[in-house]
């Protein structure tokens, strides 16, 4: 029968695709926090430079948290087509595998949810921190302008 290899094979794909989200985008946000909390700022001479390598895995991270509710809704979709498949095939309606087929294809739905969730937040959290990171690199640039100008000064007297 149809039935539950091929839902099964639906559910572990999508939850093993959901998984692996959630674990890449897990290990972007902590390797961008660890980044953020050791970085040099001084080291930078260039505005660019600085943006480019504070930037670095955004994208991935908000890339993930966009698309998991879709990977989610897919395994949702695949889920209800299969359980109407099975009813169809069976020829009698039975209100308890028709519910209990539509509770395990929501499933997938909560799952890319809960991976999307996270993410977002991390997102929103780290591009902060890396707003805040090319302020405090002006601020510096400022004060380095601002002494090599008093040295000037100095120099001239």
């Amino acid at each position: 029968m149809l039935d539950l290899s091929l839902k099964e094979s639906v559910e572990y794909g999508v939850m093993g695709v959901l998984l692996l989200m959630s674990v890449v985008a897990l290990w972007a946000s902590i390797e961008r926090l660890l980044f953020y909390r050791y970085i040099k700022l001084a080291i930078y001479e260039n505005k660019t430079e600085l943006e480019i390598d504070l930037s670095k895995n955004l994208t991935l991270i908000a890339t993930i948290g966009s698309n998991a509710p879709y990977v989610g809704l897919l395994g949702t979709v695949f889920g209800i087509i299969i359980t109407f498949v099975q009813m169809g095939q069976s020829g009698m309606v039975d209100s308890a595998s028709i519910m209990s087929g539509l509770a395990l294809a929501l499933q997938a739905t909560a799952g890319g949810l809960i991976v999307a969730i996270p993410s977002i937040i991390f997102y929103n959290l780290l591009m902060r921190k890396s707003e805040v990171l090319v302020a405090r690199w002006e601020i510096l640039q400022e004060k380095k302008q601002s002494q090599n100008f008093s040295l000037k000064e100095l120099e001239k007297r």
